[in-house]
């Protein structure tokens, strides 16, 4: 009050969110901080503000007396009431008071017993002042129905939008600047931009974005939705948009949004209809038509922006291009703050976890997934709920909170967005379903889990993590379950794709499905694509004899592009699994690509007995029987191999389990009815085969077999040592004049070989 030259009584224009503003009467308060106001529940409503929000004080000396004013009350505040309004409720409000009120603004009035809110329709001579003695005050007319108030109340600003705080900034500084201050370009010489094209995935909170700046800015705001402006009566969508223009022109400053842009203005060449083409180019002259002091903006939003004509994303038309993408950890909890801010939470709820889980949702899915969250809590209040009683207990509606398992449960029925084409797999595999491979799974937890966990280390040594390993080995032997294993180690996503789905008879077709793939896999970072059975479409260029058109070379050259782009911010990881490595291209091989090669062996006796284990967990074995001779006596047979013994033993002890009650129910019916029932009284029919016995495993080993050979096992260690053999040729390798360095292990080993030994025969590699 003392920096404005204020005293108590004087008369403020106070401005709030949303370009709203009101007029206030100022009283003093020795107890307030500097810096703070108070102001009551109505004021806030009216000003679009919440506690804690800023407002700024502007003096009003200027203000007038009212000569008239039309006020109307909310219709579900006079229910019930008779008698004046006027007398009751007005006049004693008003009297000796001299209020200041504001067009539009609402106000509460208490008479008696009630409380009555009022709407100011009209105020003469200005939009405000003053109400004396002598103004006349009009109540007649239809009450106010809230529903068209809330409306209002509920617009949509800038502290509802989270997740995408710079391009946010961007927008602003794109739009608010050329409709408020146009005077800036015009004192600079430029010409203020003119359109902007907002591009990203469904849900990122585009349109949105739109609705808070028009809200924000006061601007008046026209929307267009793409498919609605177009119609088959020749020349009627020209003459929709043409209206448009017009409409915004006449109540500049204004917005103009046009939703899925994609579907009027596509690409003039590749579009066969009449139609789309002469809408494109009326919308291009309408861009160029527009008068650069006319205070237009047209803001446009799609998620193909390269199927847009490129003529509308030149320069003077589209000017700027805004990338609206997927939030990040602290965006994504931004998002739920604003989401949950209404929602009744319990004590365990700890939102910084949701969001750190929640990698590829973008605004729309964390939207579905509080609410999903919000339906768990209430189905679990339904046995309290009377279905067709009109009240509900008040106690219930207080018991009701969302708790953290809501949350839980909701986040696992629900899958991002940008993935909903590619099958997800939700997989539940963790490093102890892997048996053996001990050295396999302490290097891979160092190439994948490391750059995830501690990213910290990586940018202290200014190391990028590693893009991919590659598991070779023989089939059957557990590289997809090791594929896994890492995804859910790292809570990952996980795109699991089979190398000869995305082969396709049509040209260029299926390089666009590994493009497609890799997209998907950025849009949601962070990801583990597997790719499996990768020889089938990464086989060595130059030599595909009788391939069409040299489909698959294209198909490499294609997937080492891929790799090669993956920017360093999206954390996308590949796995890729064969049982041919020979036949794969050496140029994905190389360290920057699928730098890790690892050999998945088949499993030693140790190894065979952890997967059985891993196997058998879940099923009865009969006391006493002991895995590890079976363990022993399967030497050579993969993990697969050993689930088809576990398979075939719980399939006899079924077989003889169905024949057992088959002999039992036939028993009963041969018996006299007399002693049936006698029998029942006297025991309980005991499970005949309660648990898999030495028998069935017995039976089952009689037919199994090994499912690699031993010519193909040579043929996989032979590869894994030759590598192994190339890899250390430097390991007495040493800095001159440096006697301190360790000594090097002898013969060329390699210290850290990630695969077990072969047989000793050096002939296989020398």
């Amino acid at each position: 009050m003392e920096l404005l030259q204020l005293f108590r009584g004087d008369t403020v224009l106070v401005k709030g969110k949303k370009r709203k503003e009101t007029v206030l009467i100022v009283l003093a308060d020795d107890d307030m901080e500097d810096g703070v106001a108070r102001v009551n529940r109505v004021v806030r409503n009216n000003l679009r503000i919440r506690l804690g929000d800023i407002i700024t004080i502007h003096p009003c000396p200027d203000i007038k007396y009212a000569t008239r004013i039309s006020v109307l009350p909310i219709a579900d505040t006079v229910e019930g009431i008779t008698g004046s309004l006027f007398d009751v409720f007005l006049k004693p409000y008003f009297v000796e008071a001299y209020r200041p009120i504001k067009k539009g603004d609402l106000f509460t009035v208490r008479g008696g017993m009630r409380q009555v809110e009022f709407k100011v329709v009209e105020v003469e001579p200005a939009d405000y002042a003053i109400v004396a003695q002598d103004t006349i005050i009009h109540c007649e007319g239809e009450p106010i129905n809230r529903e068209d108030e809330e409306n209002n109340m509920s617009e949509v600003g800038y502290d509802d939008i989270g997740g995408c705080r710079k391009q946010m900034a961007q927008i602003r500084e794109l739009v608010e600047l050329p409709l408020r201050h146009p005077q800036l370009f015009k004192a600079i010489g430029i010409k203020p931009p003119k359109g902007i094209l907002m591009y990203g995935p469904p849900g990122t909170g585009k349109t949105l974005m739109a609705r808070a700046v028009a809200n924000e800015t006061g601007a008046f705001f026209f929307l267009i939705n793409g498919p609605e402006i177009m119609s088959k009566m020749a020349g009627e969508s020209e003459s929709n948009l043409r209206k448009a223009f017009e409409e915004a022109e006449k109540n500049a400053p204004s917005i103009i949004f046009i939703d899925e842009i994609d579907s009027i203005a596509p690409k003039r060449d590749k579009t066969n209809g009449e139609v789309e083409r002469r809408v494109v180019s009326q919308l291009l002259t309408l861009m160029d038509g527009m008068k650069a002091r006319s205070n237009i903006v047209v803001i446009a939003a799609t998620n193909r922006p390269n199927s847009i004509d490129p003529a509308l994303r030149r320069f003077g038309r589209f000017d700027r291009e805004v990338d609206i993408g997927i939030p990040d950890a602290t965006g994504r909890l931004e998002v739920l703050k604003i989401h949950t801010k209404n929602m009744k939470l319990g004590d365990n709820v700890d939102l910084d976890v949701i969001a750190s889980e929640t990698h590829g949702y973008v605004g729309a899915d964390i939207a579905s997934l509080c609410s999903e969250a919000a339906m768990q809590q209430i189905r679990e209040k339904m046995d309290l709920i009377d279905l067709d009683e009109d009240t509900i207990d008040a106690e219930i509606l207080d018991s009701l909170g969302v708790t953290m398992d809501n949350f839980r449960f909701a986040l696992g029925n629900s899958n991002p967005s940008a993935l909903r084409e590619t099958v997800v797999e939700s997989v539940n595999v963790s490093w102890d379903d892997v048996g053996g491979l001990d050295k396999i799974k302490e290097e891979l937890k160092e190439t994948v889990e490391y750059p995830v966990l501690h990213p910290d280390q990586y940018t202290k040594f200014g190391l990028s993590p590693s893009k991919g390993v590659l598991f070779f080995g023989p089939p059957g032997t557990g590289k997809t379950l090791l594929a896994k294993a890492v995804a859910t180690e790292v809570s990952a996503n996980f795109i699991s794709v089979k190398g000869p789905e995305l082969l396709s008879m049509y040209f260029g077709e299926s390089e666009s499905n590994i493009r497609d793939i890799f997209d998907k896999a950025r849009a949601a970072a962070p990801t583990v694509v597997f790719l499996d059975e990768l020889d089938s479409i990464a086989k060595a260029r130059g030599n595909s004899m009788g391939d069409a058109g040299g489909a698959s070379d294209r198909v490499v050259n294609q997937l080492l592009t891929e790799m090669d782009g993956m920017n360093a911010k999206k954390n996308v990881f590949i796995i890729g699994a064969t049982n041919r490595p020979d036949q794969i291209d050496p140029a994905i091989l190389r360290p920057g690509r699928l730098d890790q090669l690892i050999y998945v062996p088949l499993p030693d006796e140790e190894g065979r007995l952890s997967i059985l284990k891993a196997q058998l967990r879940k099923t009865p074995l009969e006391p006493g029987l002991d895995l590890v001779e079976i363990a022993k006596s399967t030497n050579g047979f993969s993990g697969a191999d050993l689930l088809y013994i576990v398979q075939r033993s719980a399939k006899f002890a079924i077989k003889e389990s169905i024949d057992a009650q088959k002999r039992l129910a036939k028993e009963k019916a041969d018996q006299p009815e007399g002693v049936d029932v006698k029998m029942e009284e006297e025991e309980e029919v005991e499970d005949p085969v309660p648990y898999i016995t030495k028998g069935h495993f017995e039976e089952a080993m009689k037919t199994a077999k090994r499912s690699v050979s031993d010519a193909e096992l040579r043929r996989y260690e032979a590869y894994a040592q030759q590598l192994q053999a190339s890899r250390g040729q430097y390991t007495n390798f040493r800095f001159t004049g440096d006697s301190s360095a360790p000594e090097a292990p002898a013969n060329g080993e390699s210290s850290g070989a990630a695969f077990g030994a072969a047989d000793d025969d050096d002939d296989l590699y020398d």
